[in-house]
């Protein structure tokens, strides 16, 4: 009987397909809502550090599979800074509300849009004191334990000095095993003020599951300015809850 097991664990195992994990701890974005009825939450820290300053986001992202094909998201953030004095304050609240419009299972090709509101509740000089709108096209392509998945968007950025924006990225993902996904990914946002510029990143990320409901996310790599000689740093970490 152990023989006989043994046989079909070896034969039958490569023939299931590897989950794929895309979204978080990513930049780019996915088109694979929440499962229906399911919570995906992340207790995240993010943030770039350049010039010898470093800011970013510490907070709560939970997101919903409300609707077959539909994820709700709301982002509560504290923002941070440090390097010239430090300071940290609420951030701006965000609501979201992915649709997958596209989805070819057996092809393992999907699209979504993603439209997303950043409400100005930020305090502590943090925020622009606007509403801000991200309107951005996701997809996605799945071969065997491969994931490529990509897009942008536009950014309505209003305020004094402000731009509105592109932004767009691209993520190559494999699942090493089922409990482990590893991928890279390059990202392209425009600049969001007059005078600044545009951004250019790298970033390799993994994600490690635990055991359930826990996962550990994570990704880093290099970034650069238009007009800077040097390079900066993001970086993404978070304990995910999925259930």
């Amino acid at each position: 009987m152990n023989r006989v097991l043994k046989f079909l664990a070896a034969t039958l195992l490569p023939l299931i397909p590897a989950v794929a994990w895309a979204g978080p701890p990513y930049d780019t974005d996915d088109p694979e809502p929440t499962d229906l009825h399911h919570w995906e939450i992340y207790n995240f820290a993010a943030g770039d550090r350049m010039g010898g300053i470093t800011q970013g986001q510490a907070g709560v992202d939970l997101n919903y599979g409300g609707l077959p094909g539909v994820q709700l998201t709301a982002t509560l953030p504290l923002d941070y800074e440090t390097g010239a004095g430090r300071r940290i304050a609420r951030g701006d609240v965000e609501i979201a509300v992915k649709y997958r419009f596209v989805h070819l299972e057996k092809q393992g090709f999907s699209v979504a849009i993603f439209p997303r509101l950043i409400l100005p509740t930020a305090g502590g000089g943090f925020g622009t004191g606007r509403v801000q709108a991200l309107l951005p096209v996701w997809a996605q392509k799945d071969v065997g334990p491969w994931s490529i998945f990509g897009g942008g968007g536009y950014t309505i950025n209003p305020g004094p000095g402000n731009r509105d924006f592109w932004l767009g990225g691209l993520t190559v993902a494999r699942d090493v095993s089922r409990r482990l996904s590893l991928g890279g990914e390059v990202t392209r946002q425009g600049p969001d003020t007059i005078g600044a510029g545009g951004t250019t990143t790298l970033g390799v990320g993994g994600i490690w599951k635990l055991k359930k409901p826990f996962s550990i996310l994570a990704s880093a790599g290099p970034e650069w300015e238009d007009g800077r000689h040097s390079a900066g740093l993001h970086f993404y970490a978070a304990l995910g809850l999925n259930f």
